[in-house]
Order: C-alpha cells, then structure tokens, then sequence
C-alpha cells in the first residue's frame, strides 16, 4: 500500500491491497476500496461509497458527495462502483435520495473529465461518458453505451445498450438501444452501425436491426403497430427482444 502523508483517512475506512492513495486525498470513515485501486491527488471519497478493484480515480474527483436534491433529508444512501474504472478529473458522482438507494456503477467503464453522475443514477459496464456529459437524478444507461460530450440528460431518462448519442445532445427521451441519436431535443439518425461492428455483431444481427429501425421510425404507424409488426416479421432474436422489451417499458416515451 502507498499512501502519501498528506492524505486523510478515517481510520475505520476499509482498504484493499496494493492500493495508492496520492497527496490531499480525503477519505471518510464508511468508505470501502477495493484492491490495486489508484487515487491521484486531491480525491474525496465521502462516506457510505464502496469502490471496487482496479479502479482509477484522477485528480480532484469527488465521489459519494450529497445528492443537489431537495427532497433528501440525511441518512443512510450510497455510491456503489464496480471494477476496472477509469474517473478522470472533476467527475462528481453523488449519494441517492432515499434512505438505502444507491446510485450504481458497473464495471469497466469510463467516465471522462467533468462528467456529473447525480443521485440515484444506475450505470451499467462499459460504458462510455465522454467530457462534461451531465446525467440528472434517476437516469440508467445500459452497457456498452456512448454518451457524447456536453451531453444534457434529463432525470428518469433510460438509454439503452450499444447506442451512441451525440455531443452537445439535450436528451429528454429515452433512447432505444443499438440507436444513435443526437440534437436539441435528441431525435434517432439510424442504427449504431458502427459500433455494432465494432463489438462484432453478425451482419445478419445488424440487418435485422435496421429492418426493426425502419419499421419503428419510418413506416407511419402508431408505436404499438411498429412493436407488434416487429415482432411478428423479425423473429425472437435476443436484439429483437431486448429492443421491442425496451420500448414497450418506456414510461417518458422514446425519442421520435
């Protein structure tokens, strides 16, 4: 373990193995790291926040830090942080609400310089948050999505895996997977060819896909009629499931 001698940490927090702790880094008494975890200058670790292992966390972040909500009156919530996590510089990850929630990472992820994660706020695994993207209360991102820089997203909002939106988006709808989507509202721009084939999705996988976009978006029929047509022509691949499931869940509706 190296830890500088200017760090505070309470001595009841719980520390792995082979962990670095880098100079005026501040870390609370119900704080748990995990092993080979590496904190650079100036890190606040607030309390009830476990992190897991492998983790790196850049200079100046400041996790568990109370949610800017109103209606939090103390108590017990928490920051849970899975493994093999890049937090780059000035990210602010915070508490939930509710007395026992908990605002949840996955694992490996990266989260870049300014990103502001807000309470209650479920993160999946890799994923990508690039520079000063801002996700409100209550919003869940999907694994393997890409979230542009600047990107605004409205609380409850619900991004779905292997779509990407793009920067400078305000994102007040969800936003189906395999989408990508971008815009002052954000509206969809086709499938997520690219990085489908980047994570090596079958061709086929990938036509079907597109055949289920150009249904949903592009044939003039009511929500229902898209879901039930696609799944009628299109078969029970898992994709299909997860993209018909997804839509049908939305309770802020999808961005059209």
């Amino acid at each position: 373990m190296n830890i500088h001698p200017s760090a505070i940490i309470h001595p009841k927090a719980q520390l792995g193995k082979n962990i670095t702790i880098g100079p005026y880094c501040i870390i609370a008494e119900h704080v748990t790291i995990g092993d080979d975890t590496v904190l650079d200058n100036h890190v606040v670790i607030e309390n009830y926040t476990k992190i897991g292992r492998n983790c790196r966390l850049h200079s100046c972040s400041v996790i568990g830090g109370t949610p800017q909500d109103l209606k939090f009156k103390g108590g017990e919530t928490y920051v849970e942080i899975g493994d093999n996590n890049i937090i780059r510089e000035f990210v602010t990850i915070n508490r939930a609400t509710e007395p026992g929630s908990i605002t949840k990472i996955g694992n490996n992820n990266l989260i870049m310089a300014y990103v502001h994660i807000a309470h209650n706020c479920t993160i999946g695994n890799n994923v990508i948050l690039a520079n000063v993207a801002t996700l409100a209360g209550h919003v869940c991102i999907e694994d393997y999505a890409v979230v542009g820089g600047g990107v605004f997203i409205h609380q409850f909002v619900q991004i779905g895996k292997y779509s990407i939106t793009g920067g400078c988006s305000k994102v007040v709808k969800d936003t189906p997977p395999y989408l990508k989507v971008a815009g002052d509202p954000s509206r969809p721009y086709g499938l997520n060819t690219v990085g489908l084939q980047r994570h090596n999705f079958p061709k086929e996988v990938i036509h079907t896909l597109k055949t289920a976009y150009k249904i949903l978006y592009r044939q003039g029929l009511t929500l229902q009629d898209a879901l039930s047509r696609i799944e009628q022509e299109l078969g029970d691949s898992q994709e299909i499931v997860h993209f018909v499931k997804f839509i049908r869940a939305s309770k802020r509706g999808i961005c059209r």
